[in-house]
């Protein structure tokens, strides 16, 4: 069997890997109930991902019978770290740029310097480095969500609109040495309207869920990955748009973007998994969308077998966070 993708899964109480193949066909992976257990087993081995799934690939899996789970998971989420660059995509630099442009009384924006940096300097020769790109933390693994479940803003959140983006899937053995298990495609999930009021709440808005569709896809990523992104309110399509990823379609080198996360000694911690979110160039939100509670985000990419969609919802107010004095 030649294997092409993981996805974790659940079926009667009981969870599962299994393999996909180009033609779809799924296998559980004997002996190994996660991802990340078999990305364990495949470096205690010296061997790869697909080789390990496919030698102990066995009964055929229905996938429409079974829940899909998130493509990696921890069984302590603290050890997950989510992260993201932006401005990586060719045209991205436009919807940021107009967020700002207001403020920069006809100069060129801090996002379009940025941009513009990756653009000169974003793709090194090999054993270079290259441009820093623009960087943010999402939280840790308590913010990823599945396929079907909901994305849900805070009550203080003045928007949650989508980002569908490419995510690296990482995770650092116990020698310190990171190991890239995948690629996922997910839902980045941002606060637009708050980072809009002042770039300095970039950081602000990106504190919120992410969603990962439930397919890990092993080696190397296409030059060009095409998906398309949606948005469904009373199961009516009220805006779509196409989005391009991958390196042909990027200011920066996916090895650029990994040398700048993992250069900090601190995301070499052993025994942790890093999702890291690319970017992207594609936002309804630079069409004038105002997404609402109950709408659904739809994404799929065609590097990918399985799509993702996550309905929006709003948490319930916390009131004034409170710190007690000991």
């Amino acid at each position: 069997m030649s294997v092409r993708s993981l996805v974790q899964f659940a079926q009667d109480g009981t969870r599962g890997v299994a393999a996909l193949s180009a033609d779809g066909t799924a296998r559980r992976v004997d002996g190994v109930t996660t991802t990340l257990e078999l990305a364990g087993k495949a470096i205690a081995q010296g061997t790869t991902l697909a080789g390990l799934a496919a030698a102990q690939a066995g009964e055929v899996v229905d996938l429409s019978a079974v829940t899909l789970l998130l493509p990696i998971d921890h069984a302590d989420p603290a050890y997950v770290q989510v992260a993201g660059t932006g401005l990586t995509h060719l045209g991205s630099a436009e919807g940021r740029d107009k967020m700002h442009k207001a403020a920069s009384a006809g100069q060129a924006t801090d996002s379009m310097r940025m941009f513009l940096m990756g653009l000169e300097g974003g793709k090194p020769a090999e054993g270079a480095v290259g441009a820093q790109p623009e960087w943010f933390y999402k939280g840790d693994g308590s913010i990823l969500r599945a396929s079907g479940e909901a994305l849900t803003m805070p009550a203080f959140a003045e928007d949650g609109g989508e980002e569908p983006e490419i995510a690296g899937v990482y995770h650092v053995g116990q020698d310190g040495k990171v190991y890239r298990l995948g690629y996922a495609f997910g839902n980045e999930f941002s606060d637009h309207v708050t980072e809009r009021q002042n770039y300095l709440w970039l950081a602000h808005s990106k504190l919120r869920q992410a969603a990962l569709a439930p397919e890990l896809l092993l080696g190397e990523l296409p030059a060009s990955v095409q998906g398309t992104s949606r948005i469904r309110r009373d199961g009516v399509v009220i805006w779509e748009k196409p989005f391009l990823s991958g390196e042909a379609n990027m200011s920066h080198t996916l090895a650029n973007l990994e040398h700048h996360h993992f250069k900090y000694g601190l995301f070499r911690r052993p025994g942790f998994v890093h999702i890291h979110f690319f970017g992207t160039g594609t936002l309804s939100c630079a069409d004038g969308v105002e997404t609402q509670p109950g709408d659904v985000f739809e994404i799929s990419a065609d590097a990918f077998t399985l799509p993702l969609a996550n309905p929006l919802a709003r948490a319930d107010d916390e009131g004034l966070a409170r710190v007690a004095v000991l």
